[in-house]
């Protein structure tokens, strides 16, 4: 995917995931992000473990890799030529219209930079030339940043308990 302007002199490329990605893309969890911000939850104890790395892994070649089980696109979002985070697109089936449901997290050094309001506007951009109808969304009420990105992008903030529903029609 194309590569945007970054902070200064950065450029943000969106790169499709591979396994050579995804290794990328777990060495950067690892080093930069805590698990629960980056995967579904996994019984254990806290922190890296190996089943907790392997188990991202897997989350990654089921949804995104494997031809037979893949729901959703994934990038690898690069900054200057260091893996800083993900992007993902996924359809949302059983609807009338083509939905997408978007996903972003970023490493915490790479927050607060702009990178994920510059990744938003590619995935958008990727939404409407795919013909989808509708960009969906969904984050917690403490998430403060993906509550000023989804409002920064036009969306509709839906608040459900402690979940917020972003909803966007093209």
């Amino acid at each position: 995917m194309r590569g945007v302007p970054g902070s200064g002199e950065s450029e943000i490329v969106l790169i499709p995931l591979d396994e050579q990605g995804l290794e990328r893309l777990l060495e950067a969890a690892v080093a930069d992000a805590e698990p629960a911000e980056v995967m579904p939850p996994v019984e254990g104890p806290a922190g890296w473990t190996e089943a907790r790395r392997e188990a991202f892994l897997a989350f990654h070649r089921r949804r995104s890799l494997n031809p037979d089980t893949a729901i959703e696109t994934t990038w690898v979002i690069e900054v200057d030529g260091r893996v800083r985070g993900a992007a993902r697109l996924r359809p949302v089936s059983g609807r009338a219209a083509l939905e997408v449901e978007a996903g972003v997290w970023l490493c915490r050094s790479a927050r607060g930079r702009g990178i994920g309001r510059k990744v938003a506007a590619v995935l958008l951009d990727a939404a409407r030339d795919g013909g989808a109808a509708k960009f969906v969304a969904t984050t917690t009420v403490d998430n403060a940043a993906a509550r000023r990105l989804l409002s920064g992008t036009g969306a509709e903030l839906d608040v459900r308990g402690t979940e917020i529903d972003a909803h966007l029609d093209f």
